[in-house]
């Protein structure tokens, strides 16, 4: 039987971005890859801090949002009343 990647190559490659210096997965497109809404996963996060190694995610600031938003572009954004959190 052949191996068959479940996902096709490239698409998590697009969905990594650099900040601070780690490459890093936001909140929503990891949301999307495990097939559940990205307010789940937050609260699951939140509900589990005391689980997880320190450097497991991080809020975005400001700057870093602005930023983002200049690299994806307003109209694939999408917008959110949230700070993202990126997972690294």
């Amino acid at each position: 039987m052949e191996n068959t990647p479940l996902l096709p190559d490239g698409i998590i490659q697009r969905k990594i971005y650099l900040i601070r210096e780690q490459k890093v997965m936001l909140d929503s497109d990891l949301a999307k890859l495990y097939q559940v809404e990205t307010k789940y996963l937050k609260r699951q996060v939140r509900r589990n801090m005391e689980r997880l190694p320190e450097d497991f995610m991080f809020e975005l600031d400001n700057a870093e949002l602005e930023n983002l938003k200049c690299q994806i572009g307003t109209s694939s954004w999408g917008g959110s009343r949230y700070v993202p959190m990126a997972f690294t």
